[in-house]
């Protein structure tokens, strides 16, 4: 009985993977599996769709018992970035397991392929995902180190009140420097602009008196002189 179901399923294989298929003997094949990258993820690399090799051995009691697995890479074919088949060979079988078990006592071996391409592919999505989100994340962080030249100390109360205080100070302080000038500056134009009074004209004020019949021109001791340019 087993080993009629297994030649039935043989030649059905046959007209479903014709080129794929390769035998070994009359229980034993491999089937070439070719995978889908994602988003034509290999057009950037400008490789080749990775391809894995399934190898099928029938027990005797197949297909009431479980077929012998193997997964092999292609003979000479180049690695892929996303996919190798000696890091994720473990992982693909075991994935299987569930699979063979809900499909004992009936022919398997084309619902193993397609589960079969569906993980490879899965993984390949996946680890596409991760790049871009690693790529992601290194963008946003050179962004932000980027971003940090122009953010000055973040604005709080605490922060405005001290620019404050220290703003009125210092205009306080260049307004009474101003201030100071500017008075500085007019007690030196008065001091130019105050009148020299001749000896007559302080004579003819009574600042002065006649000293001995001498019509000379007397001037004032320094000291009244000095009043009198201060109170012109």
């Amino acid at each position: 009985m087993g080993r009629e179901e297994q030649i039935e399923e043989r030649e059905v294989l046959d007209s479903i993977f014709p080129e794929e298929i390769t035998d070994i003997s009359d229980t034993e094949y491999r089937i070439a599996v070719k995978l889908n990258p994602p988003d034509d993820d290999n057009s950037d690399e400008g490789l080749e769709p990775p391809t894995l090799i399934l190898h099928v051995r029938y027990p005797d009691a197949y297909p009431d018992e479980a077929p012998i697995l193997d997964i092999s890479p292609l003979a000479n074919a180049p690695s892929h970035p996303r996919f190798s088949v000696s890091a994720d060979k473990k992982q693909l079988l075991k994935g299987l397991e569930d699979t063979i078990e809900e499909n004992l006592g009936m022919a398997m071996v084309f619902t193993l392929v397609t589960t079969l391409t569906e993980l490879a592919e899965q993984l390949m999505t996946y680890r596409k995902e991760a790049a871009e989100r690693e790529r992601e994340e290194a963008l946003l962080a050179a962004e932000r180190e980027e971003n940090k030249k122009f953010h000055g100390t973040p604005v709080t109360p605490e922060t405005f009140l001290k620019w404050r205080d220290d703003f009125m100070r210092e205009m306080e302080e260049q307004r009474q420097r101003e201030e100071e000038e500017r008075l500085a500056e007019l007690k030196k134009a008065k001091i130019k602009e105050a009148p020299r009074l001749t000896g007559k004209q302080l004579w003819e004020r009574g600042l002065v008196g006649k000293g001995d019949g001498d019509d000379e021109e007397d001037e004032l001791p320094t000291e009244q002189v000095e009043r009198l340019k201060v109170a012109a």
